[in-house]
């Protein structure tokens, strides 16, 4: 059994240290490696949630239709859990663990497993990530907890997962946003595209007042980027009128590529950055290394 359980620890750590991160390859190996002994019912009032689980808000609409699903066929693949103090934490199958929880079903095939804290939060993210439609700031924290965890920069990430640096720029940037925004996005009350038009912006008050503004009036995406652009437009037409800018276009391109504001002058340029994440990822697009 020792011998099972550092061979598939050492398996885990070449699946994350793979150019390819892959929830279902990772989930396969366990259930392939698992003897039908191994496959256990373990009460629900036994289970805990996996403290590391990035999904903050459940969809209960898709919960339902898993819940009918298991009735009519059965849970499809056991749980993944590891033994605590009392009882289990749930490593992967939380969603099909609250469906049982609905059927008021008593147990739930499970495999046990005794993986590190570490591994625990790397499997909930990589699951919820390609397996279940995050919205975008729980999208966001993933891809955060993610490259914290790993200790590999945005770029490696997106080659990783298929996604483009970008993408991942894009998403991590959106946890910038204040708390309050955050919030309207998790409970789907903003949509990732409207996020990620206010995250653009840096004064606060102007990205409450309009996202206050997008969430009472229903505007689509198209519309607040119009908004958006025209009161920012108001605002650097002023400035320019109060103190002519040589840089403007060179302030705008990378303006653009940081994602931030910027102001070039008197042979100075300052790069405005609202938190030590934020100014982390502007040196990781300048591709600065900073040693700790």
């Amino acid at each position: 059994m020792e011998n099972k359980r550092r061979a598939l620890g050492k398996g885990l750590e070449q699946l994350f240290n793979a150019e390819n991160l892959n929830f279902d390859q990772i989930e396969n190996d366990i259930i392939e490696s698992s003897t039908k002994d191994e496959i256990i019912n373990v009460r629900l009032d036994d289970l805990r949630n996996n403290p590391y689980q990035p999904r903050k808000v459940f969809d209960e609409k898709a919960l339902n239709e898993l819940a009918e699903s298991i009735k009519e066929n059965g849970v499809f693949q056991p749980i993944i859990v590891k033994k605590s103090i009392k009882g289990y934490e749930i490593i992967a199958g939380e969603r099909r663990v609250k469906a049982c929880r609905k059927l008021d079903m008593e147990t739930i095939p499970a495999i046990v497993r005794d993986f590190t804290d570490e591994e625990m939060m790397q499997i909930a993210l990589l699951e919820n990530l390609q397996r279940e439609n995050l919205n975008a700031i729980e999208e966001a924290e993933a891809y955060k907890a993610i490259i914290n965890s790993l200790q590999i920069t945005q770029e490696e990430l997106g080659k990783k997962l298929g996604k483009s640096r970008s993408h991942i720029t894009n998403m991590v940037g959106l946890l910038k946003l204040p708390d309050s925004i955050q919030d309207l996005v998790l409970h789907n009350k903003l949509s990732m595209g409207h996020a990620r038009i206010l995250s653009k912006l840096n004064d606060i008050k102007q990205i409450e007042t309009l996202a206050k503004k997008t969430v009472n009036e229903d505007l689509s995406v198209r519309q607040l980027e119009k908004l958006t652009t025209k009161t920012t437009n108001k605002e650097e037409t002023k400035q320019r009128q109060q103190q002519p800018n040589e840089y403007y276009h060179l302030e705008g391109k990378i303006k653009e590529l940081l994602g931030t504001n910027v102001k070039i002058r008197q042979n100075k340029m300052q790069i405005s950055f609202t938190s030590n994440a934020d100014l982390n990822r502007i040196l990781e697009i300048l591709n600065i290394d900073i040693e700790k």
